[in-house]
C-alpha cells in the first residue's frame, strides 16, 4: 500500500472501505468521519497528560509557558501524567478481573450441574489443581468447585497472604526480582484497591511512586486475573488446537438468521452455539423462510469461540476488530447483535434502526442507546438466555424480510489458522522446548515477538501499522505470537497461513514453519491470553534457567486504543521485555516520566519502553534489540 493510497484510506481492509461507501451513502454516522471530526477540536494539554479534572479546583492546566508549572494542588507535570496513566490501568484490570469472576463463578455453576456446559479438559482441571496445591485425588466436580473458590480468593488476597497464582505460574527468577523491587503484588482486586485509593486528590504526588503501583497491578492482573479466566476456559471449553476458520465480513449471508456475539467472554456464544447445533432450532429457523440459524463473533468474543469451536454450518466464522462493527452492522445481515463486556460501540442504535438488527445485552455491565433487551449474564440461566437470543433472531429475521432489508455483503472471505496455545506449540515440538531452542540458536528463528493489540485511528488507517509492522517482523525471520484485536487484524489480512509463511516470512521462518506445519503469526487469541502468551515465554526462561530481560524477544502494541491494552503495556515492562508501544501514550507532557519509562526502567525491571509509528523503523528497534540479546546470549 502506497503512502498515496494509504492517505485515502480509512481501513487496511478492503471489506471495511466497500462497507464505508454504504454507511456515507445512507449518511450514517461512523466511527471513521466522527475521528476526523474529532482531530479539528483536540485539547492540547490533554494529549500530553498535563490536564486534571479530579477536583473542585479544576479542571488544571500545566504549561511552562504560561509560568503554570503545577496543579493548584501542587502537583508536577510528571505526577499528573502517571496518575491519569494509572486511572487509565485500574479500569483495564477491573475489566479483567470481572471477566475473571463471571469465568471463576461459571466453572463453580457448572460443576454444580447448573449450566448446559461440561468439564471438557479434565486433564487441564487436574493440572491446574496441581499447579495451586488442590488434592486432585478427588471427583472431578468437588476439584472444579475448589479450584473455582480458590482463583476468586486469590484475586482478593491482601498482602500478607501468599500469592498462590504468581508463586505457580510467574518465571523463577522475575519472583526474585519482583520481591526485591517491592512489586510483589498481593490479588488484582486488592491491588486495583490500592491504586484507586492512590489516584484521590492530594494523597500520591510521586510519579515514581504511582509508577511502582502500576507495576504491581500489572502482575497482579496478569496472574490473578488473566491466567486464571483463560484456563477456566479451557477447562470448559477445551484447551485451544490449532485448526482453519473463516475471517472478514464475508461470513454473512443474509438468507440466515444471524446472531452475531461482540465483547469479551465466550458464555452466552457457547451455549447459544450448542443450541443452534440442534436440529430443532434450524428447523423452527427454516420455517421463519430462512436457510437456517448461524452463530457469528465478533471481535474478542468471537476469538474466544474460534480458539475452542471448529467451523460447521452453524458456527461460520469471525468478522473482525471492534472498528469493523459499524461496517458489520451495516451489512444488512445481523439479526441479533448479543453484547458483553466491552467494545459495544454507543451510537449503534441508528445502525439497529435503519438497518433493523435487535440489540442485546448479555451482561450485568452493558448498556447504550437504544437497546430493548437486557438479559444480565448468569451461568444458571444461561440456556434460557441461548433460547431467547435464538427466538429474537428468528422474529428480527422475519422482520427484516417485511422491512424488505436491503443486504450488501462484501465477498470477502479469508481462512486463517487459529487455536493456538502453549500446549499446542509444545505438541508441534514433540513435548519439549528443545526444538525452539535449537532454531533460535541457529538463527533460523532470530526470536519471538508477542503482538498484542487494539485497534485505533490515532496513528493511520484501521490496522495499517499493525500489519505492516508484522510483514516487517516476519520479513526478517522473527516468529510474531499475536492476541487481542490486532490478531483479528492479521487473520483478516492473511497472515495466519502457510501460505503467508510462503510469500512472506524470511527464508529462516519459512523453513521451520514448513517443517512445523505452522504459520509464520501464531494466533493465541484474545488480550486475555497475554497470561497465556507469558506461560508460554516462562515456560522457555525457565528451561534456559535465565531471566526474562535476557532472552531474544520483545512485546508490542502497534495500535494500542484503550485501557486494557495499557494494563497490559505495564505489565510487559515489569515482565522485562522491550516494550514498543504505538501511538504514544498522553504523557509527552512529563519529561521525567518519559524518561523512567524508556530508560530508567530497564535498569529496575530489564524492561524498557520504546514509541515509534512508522513500521520499518519500528521494526529496526526490535530487531536490534533481539540481536543485541542473542550476542549476549552467546548466539550468531
Amino acid at each position: 500500500m502506497t503512502q498515496t493510497t494509504l492517505n485515502k484510506r480509512a481501513s487496511y481492509h478492503d471489506s471495511v472501505e466497500e462497507m464505508l461507501k454504504r454507511i456515507r451513502e445512507d449518511k450514517m454516522s461512523n466511527v471513521f468521519d466522527r475521528y476526523e471530526l474529532q482531530e479539528k477540536i483536540r485539547c492540547k494539554f490533554c494529549l500530553q497528560g498535563l490536564s486534571c479534572q479530579l477536583c473542585s479546583n479544576g479542571p488544571c492546566r500545566i504549561s511552562e509557558k504560561t509560568g503554570q508549572d503545577r496543579g493548584v494542588c501542587g502537583i508536577g507535570p510528571d505526577a499528573m501524567a502517571m496518575r491519569n496513566f494509572l486511572l487509565k490501568n485500574i479500569m483495564g484490570s477491573g475489566t479483567y478481573s470481572h471477566h475473571a469472576y463471571e469465568a471463576f463463578r461459571t466453572l463453580k455453576a457448572t460443576a454444580e450441574g447448573k449450566t448446559p456446559f461440561k468439564i471438557t479438559d479434565i486433564n487441564k482441571l487436574k493440572w491446574m489443581c496441581e499447579k495451586v496445591g488442590i488434592n486432585t485425588n478427588q471427583e472431578v466436580n468437588d476439584m472444579a468447585i475448589e479450584l473455582a473458590t480458590l482463583l476468586e480468593d486469590q484475586q482478593r488476597i491482601g498482602v500478607e497472604e501468599d500469592n498462590i497464582m504468581v508463586k505457580a505460574f510467574a518465571p523463577k527468577k522475575r519472583k526474585e526480582v519482583w520481591r526485591k523491587l517491592g512489586i510483589y503484588p498481593a490479588g488484582s482486586v486488592h491491588e486495583e484497591q490500592n491504586c484507586v485509593a492512590s489516584c484521590l486528590t492530594n494523597v500520591d504526588g510521586s510519579h515514581v511512586s504511582l509508577a511502582m503501583k502500576a507495576l504491581r497491578l500489572g502482575i497482579a492482573t496478569i496472574y490473578n486475573s488473566q491466567i486464571g479466566l483463560e484456563m477456566v476456559q479451557d477447562i470448559l471449553f477445551g484447551t485451544p488446537k490449532p485448526h482453519e476458520v473463516n475471517m472478514d465480513l464475508g461470513v454473512m449471508d443474509p438468507d440466515y438468521v444471524n446472531i452475531v456475539f461482540n465483547g469479551h467472554q465466550p458464555w452466552p456464544g457457547a451455549a447459544s452455539i450448542l443450541k443452534a447445533r440442534t436440529d430443532e432450532v434450524q428447523q423452527k429457523a427454516i420455517s421463519a423462510g430462512a436457510k437456517g440459524l448461524r452463530i457469528v463473533g465478533s471481535i474478542e468474543t468471537g476469538q474466544e469461540l474460534l480458539q475452542r469451536f471448529d467451523m460447521d454450518k452453524t458456527f461460520v466464522g469471525h468478522t473482525g476488530d471492534w472498528l469493523s462493527i459499524e461496517p458489520l452492522l451495516a451489512t444488512g445481515a445481523v439479526d441479533v447483535f448479543a453484547m458483553e463486556e466491552n467494545c459495544s460501540p454507543p451510537a449503534i442504535d441508528m445502525y439497529a434502526e435503519k438497518y433493523q438488527i435487535t440489540l442485546v445485552s448479555v451482561s450485568t455491565i452493558i448498556d447504550l442507546p437504544g437497546l430493548k433487551y437486557k438479559i444480565p449474564y448468569d451461568p444458571s440461566k444461561v440456556d434460557g438466555m441461548a433460547d431467547k437470543l435464538i427466538d429474537l433472531g428468528i422474529e428480527n429475521f422475519r422482520k427484516r424480510k417485511e422491512r424488505n432489508i436491503k443486504a450488501v455483503v462484501p465477498k470477502r472471505t479469508q481462512k486463517a489458522i487459529a487455536g493456538f496455545s502453549t500446549e499446542a506449540v509444545l505438541g508441534a515440538l514433540g513435548n519439549k522446548l528443545d526444538p525452539l531452542v535449537d532454531v533460535i540458536a541457529s538463527g533460523k528463528i532470530k526470536g519471538i515477538v508477542a503482538l498484542v493489540n487494539c485497534s485505533t485511528l490515532r496513528n493511520g488507517p484501521q490496522d495499517w501499522v499493525t500489519i505492516n509492522l508484522t510483514k516487517e517482523l516476519i520479513k526478517r525471520d522473527i516468529l510474531v505470537v499475536s492476541g487481542g484485536c490486532g490478531n483479528h487484524a492479521l487473520e483478516v489480512a492473511g497472515l495466519c497461513t502457510l501460505e503467508a509463511a510462503n510469500d512472506l516470512a524470511g527464508s529462516g521462518l519459512r523453513e521451520v514453519c514448513s517443517m512445523l506445519k505452522i504459520p509464520p503469526v501464531l494466533s493465541f487469541g484474545t488480550c486475555t491470553d497475554t497470561g497465556r502468551i507469558s506461560m508460554l515465554v516462562t515456560a522457555l526462561a525457565d528451561h534456559l534457567n535465565v531471566d526474562i530481560p535476557q532472552l531474544p524477544i520483545a512485546i508490542t502494541a502497534p495500535a494500542w486504543m484503550e485501557q486494557k491494552a495499557t494494563i497490559d503495556g505495564i505489565f510487559a515492562l515489569a515482565y522485562g521485555t522491550y516494550t514498543h508501544l504505538s501511538p504514544t501514550p498522553f504523557m509527552t507532557g512529563a519529561p521525567k516520566l518519559i524518561d523512567l519509562l524508556t530508560k530508567k526502567c530497564e535498569d529496575v525491571t530489564g524492561g524498557k519502553l520504546a514509541l515509534g509509528d512508522n513500521p520499518p523503523e519500528i521494526a529496526d528497534g526490535i530487531e536490534s534489540h533481539i540481536l543485541k540479546k542473542r550476542k549476549e546470549m552467546g548466539l550468531s
